[in-house]
């Protein structure tokens, strides 16, 4: 089949959390899930990257689980595709692979059964998947997202560009999100919750306007998350260590962990990762650009007249 006959959708990973914008601030990275799809009898998903290796393969797949939720939405039926998965997005790392594949799901869906859904609809049917809105929505997005995601409405605010380079310690075990939400309290005290609601305002006050400096020592006044998380993370304090003795901005663990990713001024990356590989070498270390597009689809015109079919019966 010609490459014109293909769908192809491009979805970033992500960073979230930045510290005390726990659930709420995420970051596109320059990592990716790519799929590749073609119609046909049956639904078929094919791993061809190490990230995707023994990936599901037909409809508990959760690329297929977010499309059919995305269709379900506008009572719709998916015409099945086989569909071929890359991925250097890191599993269970907090690097975003869960809310990529969501992403990347409710584009196949908007393509296939021409929903022409806007930014903030995907957003808002992948925080229902996921429950919080920064992964998904730095995903869709690209950039730097701020969100909030209620039972009754999703909303975001989009950064498009960001000005810090970024490096990332990458252990090599995974922490899932299931286990590191375990580790955290059912409550917190009236006056520390309103001591952590300060600290978010001031952190998204920092990032708004551009100062990573303050917005790096504001990351490890944290609250909400990482006091609990770090037990499952012993990177995280030895990263603020070396952010000390460098003069980075800071470093905050990547969603779930056990990724912890480090902040610093523009062109100070390269330096950045060169050390921090010196000092953690069981791990990766990777710079990431901060992407400012988003999910991107490239499609053919045949697929358009199957789903503009599919749509009308």
């Amino acid at each position: 089949m010609k490459e014109s006959d293909m769908l192809t959708i491009t979805v970033p990973g992500s960073t979230a959390n930045l510290g005390p914008g726990f659930d709420s601030i995420g970051m596109a990275l320059g990592c990716t899930l790519k799929l590749t799809s073609v119609l046909s009898d049956q639904w078929l998903f094919e791993g061809e990257s190490s990230e995707v290796s023994g990936l599901p393969e037909g409809k508990e797949n959760l690329i297929y689980q977010s499309a059919a939720r995305a269709a379900a939405v506008f009572d719709l039926d998916l015409p099945p595709c086989h569909v071929k998965v890359w991925s250097d997005i890191p599993v269970a790392r907090g690097l975003g692979s869960s809310a990529a594949a969501v992403v990347a799901g409710i584009e196949l869906a908007n393509e296939l059964c021409s929903l022409e859904l806007s930014n903030i609809e995907k957003t808002r049917i992948a925080s229902l998947i996921e429950e919080h809105p920064d992964n998904v929505g730095a995903s869709v997005y690209g950039g730097l997202v701020i969100g909030l995601h209620q039972e009754e409405e999703t909303e975001i605010i989009h950064v498009p560009s960001v000005k810090v380079d970024t490096v990332a310690i990458i252990p090599a075990y995974k922490v899932y999100t299931k286990d590191a939400r375990n580790v955290l309290p059912d409550q917190l005290p009236y006056r520390k919750a309103v001591e952590a609601s300060a600290v978010s305002n001031l952190l998204t006050g920092a990032i708004m306007s551009g100062n990573w400096e303050l917005a790096g020592r504001i990351m490890k006044k944290d609250l909400l998350h990482q006091p609990y998380r770090h037990v499952l993370i012993p990177e995280y304090r030895e990263a603020l260590e070396v952010i000390e003795e460098t003069g980075a901005y800071g470093a905050a663990i990547s969603g779930a962990g056990p990724a912890v990713l480090c902040f610093a001024a523009c062109g100070e990356g390269e330096q950045l990762e060169m050390l921090l590989a010196e000092k953690f070498p069981a791990c990766q270390v990777k710079q990431f650009s901060i992407p400012k597009e988003g999910s991107t689809v490239h499609y053919s015109e045949k697929m358009v007249s199957a789903a503009q079919k599919n749509r009308s019966i």
